[in-house]
């Protein structure tokens, strides 16, 4: 991959708002960079499952959709198996039937999906998609390289998403222990019980009325702050 492929990458890493984005730009600046693509798209697992979190312009709509619903076509094998996967003619090809003909119906003629190293699992894959026959047989070697430095970058925004995540994980776990022990403490004023029975209480009702334990509290805590809020109006 030539530098300027790199520089661009890094770009537009720098210039990406967000996993989704920096997808985006990869799989558009793919298809100017890989001769015969005409549609590019990102295959990764995300909760136990593949989707295609960002395609190209001109990217046929459900083309990848197509594959996961039958469970088998290039990009599902290739981010299954860790495997690349060449369809140099999806007229000739037999390996996928369920998936071919509407692969076909949509002009697509050549299918190259090569999977990715992400967070050092299989469930990733870049595929390219061409409207001739065999436009992908004698360039391979680009759309390899194009996909090993794809696949640091996508590598890159997971740990950071994964971290962003982690940590609103962690502050909603706060805000939740939060409002639960101002709830304790209300009961504990209005009924004159120890904080150990205030919470049980809290927990049966939780119970009872089918609400999770922070959402009730947090009426509690809200019926009992009301009227003072309200005074200050």
């Amino acid at each position: 991959m030539s530098s300027e492929t790199s520089d661009t990458l890094d770009q537009a890493m720098v210039r990406s708002s967000g996993l989704d984005t920096l997808l985006r730009d990869l799989t558009d600046r793919a298809v100017q960079e890989v001769a015969g693509a005409a549609a590019c798209s990102i295959t990764v697992r995300r909760a136990g499952r593949l989707l295609t979190l960002a395609g190209s312009d001109g990217l046929p709509s459900g083309l990848d959709q197509r594959q996961y619903e039958n469970g088998s076509g290039p990009c599902v094998e290739a981010a299954e198996t860790g495997a690349e996967q060449y369809a140099p003619d999806l007229a000739a090809e037999s390996r996928w039937p369920a998936y071919t003909p509407y692969a076909l119906a949509q002009g697509v003629r050549c299918v190259l999906a090569v999977p990715l190293a992400v967070e050092g699992q299989t469930g990733a894959a870049i595929n390219y998609y061409g409207l001739r026959p065999g436009v992908f047989g004698t360039d391979r070697d680009t759309a390899r390289s194009f996909a090993a430095r794809a696949g640091d970058a996508i590598d890159m925004a997971l740990r950071i998403e994964h971290r962003r995540q982690s940590a609103a994980d962690v502050r909603t776990a706060l805000l939740s222990r939060s409002v639960i022990d101002q709830a304790i403490g209300i009961l504990m004023a209005q009924e004159r019980i120890n904080a150990r029975d205030a919470l049980e209480r809290l927990r049966r009702a939780s119970q009872h009325r089918n609400v999770k334990l922070r959402d009730l509290c947090g009426q509690l805590v809200a019926k009992v702050a009301g009227p003072a809020s309200d005074s200050r109006k």
